[in-house]
């Protein structure tokens, strides 16, 4: 293993799986991620479970999250000898008889997710003495994830600072252009980390009965209004882009589904406060699927709001 190869966590992550393949075989050996309940895929070295990346199990489900409580060893040759791994419910979606996990942490401590291998064989006793070799692996992959994330965020700012140009006229916001590029850079980094990330779309309900009454300056202002209610409720790390017309969009980065909905209710706030009635959807990004997924679907719930707001302003 050529550690000179490691330009990045994605790079570090297939040498180390592959080595371990290759020394103590496992059929399965796999980075995952943990986020709320779902236990993600970001790596793996398979040879007969058919897991790939992008596949998402239950985190309580898992060997991993007994070994990670300290409720279960982090090597079992003979994984139906320890109860909890015994009684897991993974074992009724793919046969496990041995197990090796080791945890991977953010820079503050807490869970980022693991490094593990399953076979469906039991293992020799020896492997316990390798548990050392796993850790120290299992650290050298923690720090190169740590290092990384850091850089992120600088990588974040440059693509940022290069969309500068790409700015709607009237609202100052990002156009749709930009928004394009700024969403594949998010989606690739939510590839390779299982960042979660919400999407939402809002649609001015009342600009085409402003431009008709009052006229299209009004209805610039009522644009920019809005764009600048949005602008200062969302997050400082938030993307905001105009889409085109009435539409505006937010790709709230690594954002959980808590946070999306205090986000949702901050906006509802916000809008409300400002007298501006807009119809708003709200989609997570699932690892299987993707962010192009999550905007198809914020797209549609925004739209089911909009005739929601049509038939309740007809009954009055």
């Amino acid at each position: 293993m050529d550690h000179k190869n490691f330009r990045s966590f994605q790079d570090a992550g297939q040498a180390v799986l592959q080595y371990l393949y290759q020394r103590f075989g496992f059929n399965l050996w796999m980075i995952t991620r943990v986020e709320a309940k779902d236990w993600i895929v970001l790596q793996s070295e398979d040879h007969g479970y058919d897991v790939k990346p992008g596949q998402v199990f239950q985190w309580a489900d898992s060997f991993c999250s007994h070994m990670v409580a300290g409720n279960g060893p982090k090597i079992a040759p003979r994984s139906e000898d320890i109860p909890l791994y015994a009684t897991a419910p993974i074992n009724q979606q793919v046969s496990i008889k041995s197990y090796i996990g080791q945890p991977l942490f953010h820079e503050d401590g807490s869970l980022f997710g693991t490094l593990c291998a399953i076979d469906p064989q039991t293992k020799s006793e020896a492997i316990i003495q390798e548990v050392e070799l796993i850790e120290l692996f299992g650290n050298l992959l923690s720090n190169i994830l740590q290092a990384e994330l850091r850089q992120n965020e600088q990588i974040r700012q440059c693509e940022r600072l290069e969309a500068e140009a790409l700015r709607d006229g009237l609202t100052g916001l990002y156009n749709r252009r930009a928004w394009e590029q700024l969403v594949n850079a998010e989606e690739e980094r939510c590839k390779r980390y299982g960042h979660p990330t919400a999407v939402f779309f809002i649609d001015l309900n009342n600009l085409k009965k402003v431009n008709d009454s009052l006229g299209h300056n009004k209805g610039d202002d009522l644009i920019q209004q809005a764009a600048h209610v949005l602008r200062d409720t969302a997050r400082s790390n938030d993307i905001v882009a105009r889409f085109g017309g009435d539409e505006f969009v937010i790709l709230s980065v690594e954002n959980d589904e808590m946070g999306a909905k205090l986000l949702l209710n901050r906006i509802k706030e916000a809008l409300a406060q400002a007298e501006i009635c807009a119809a708003i959807g709200v989609a997570m990004r699932h690892p299987t699927h993707g962010l192009f997924k999550a905007i198809i679907d914020a797209d549609q719930k925004m739209f089911e709001h909009k005739r929601q707001i049509k038939s309740e302003d007809q009954k009055i």
